[in-house]
């Protein structure tokens, strides 16, 4: 049985997350970004195996329910966010996929304020708890506000945008998605066939509210530490900042060379601090899934199978 509203929301590289994690059963594996459950469905049905699923955002609660109603003692939710996922999950397991950034649900709900296409309240926070985007936007010194564009949304007009986001906020407090999406439009405008020209400093906002990088970090880390050998870590990422760390992530932990200087010479990892014994290089999306789910044009996945 599956929920109707599971093909609505397409599970990013569903294949080649199922040939990467390889479920087998009477195995125990974690989805660490829950979401509207894609992963976790179909690892339960590829497998007789249980699933320990993630989630910080407290609205997946009655997806959550749901599967428990259908797989039982097969599945379990824990609430909380995958930074601490070996808090989190003090099991040893058989495998772990997380697939990084706001989900397909929380773009659909307007009011969560993730996406520029819907006018909301600028929000974007994945657990509803903490400062929102407005905070930051409404409040970061203008220097601050540009750095944070810049870095986290590498985006090359920062410092425009967060000056004219300081004018336009003397006048009146930015409090919708809209108005946000305008004032960029006015630095860089709208073109046919383009990106638009909000996408880099809104991802940068949420990357912020929800401190998504050091999450991504935190939880790799406590990912691996609960992975028995031979377990399988999957990652789908959606853009440079999240892929360059787990990129150099599995480098660094399966004893690839890393050069730290032009001017020295690789270091290799000594062979007793490896901990992946395979690690793959970036998989992409079929054609055929970009073209019928557009929201995948841009990920990568990645895997390591542990020593």
């Amino acid at each position: 049985m599956i929920n109707p509203n599971y093909k609505k929301h397409f599970p990013v590289m569903l294949p080649q997350v199922l040939e990467a994690l390889n479920p087998e059963g009477g195995k125990l594996y974690v989805d660490a970004t829950f979401g509207n459950g894609g992963y976790s469905e179909a690892i339960l049905q590829a497998a007789d195996c249980k699933l320990i699923a993630l989630d910080r955002d407290p609205n997946v609660l009655p997806r959550a329910d749901e599967m428990k109603k259908i797989y039982g003692n097969r599945f379990e939710f824990r609430a909380g966010q995958f930074g601490n996922f070996a808090d989190l999950i003090p099991e040893a397991i058989d495998g772990a996929v997380f697939d990084i950034g706001v989900s397909s649900m929380q773009l659909d709900q307007a009011e969560r304020g993730f996406s520029f296409a819907k006018d909301a309240p600028l929000d974007m926070r994945m657990s509803q708890e903490g400062p929102t985007a407005a905070d930051l936007v409404n409040n970061l010194p203008e220097e601050e506000l540009a750095n944070l564009i810049y870095n986290y949304g590498e985006e090359k007009k920062s410092r425009p945008i967060a000056r004219r986001i300081i004018e336009n906020r003397k006048l009146k407090p930015i409090s919708t998605t809209k108005e946000l999406a305008q004032i960029i439009y006015t630095i860089i405008h709208p073109q046919f066939g383009s990106i638009d020209p909000a996408t880099r400093t809104f991802q940068a906002l949420r990357i912020a509210v929800n401190n998504e990088l050091s999450e991504l970090e935190n939880g790799l880390s406590g990912a691996t530490l609960r992975l028995k050998s031979n377990a399988r870590l999957v990652v789908v990422d959606f853009h440079s900042l999240e892929d360059r760390i787990v990129k150099n992530f599995f480098k660094n932990q399966s004893g690839k060379k890393t050069h730290v200087s032009r001017y020295l010479p690789a270091v290799e990892t000594k062979q007793q601090d490896v901990v992946f014994a395979e690690c793959s290089k970036a998989l992409l999306p079929s054609s055929e899934e970009v073209a019928q789910n557009p929201r995948s044009r841009s990920a990568k996945l990645r895997y390591g199978i542990k020593r």
